[in-house]
């Protein structure tokens, strides 16, 4: 499970996700950016959704060595 959180002023977004969210979340940071009444932008959206690329990738390189190193015992 992977964690994002935004904290703007008093609005605080936090995004739960793993792979097979991934795609729902992306979509989410979209409708957020495009609500007018959050202060969440375009801009905001972007950033998260490098974030969750990334962490995306880190976790899948941790299951690959985690399962090499298993089958290695």
């Amino acid at each position: 499970m992977n964690v994002l959180a935004l904290v703007k002023g008093e609005e605080k977004y936090i995004f739960l996700f793993n792979d097979e969210n991934r795609k729902t979340t992306l979509r989410q940071l979209g409708r957020y950016a495009s609500n007018p009444d959050l202060s969440f932008t375009w801009y905001d959206a972007a950033v998260m959704s490098q974030k969750v690329r990334k962490l995306t990738r880190i976790e899948k390189a941790m299951r690959s060595r985690y399962r090499a190193v298993s089958s290695n015992d």
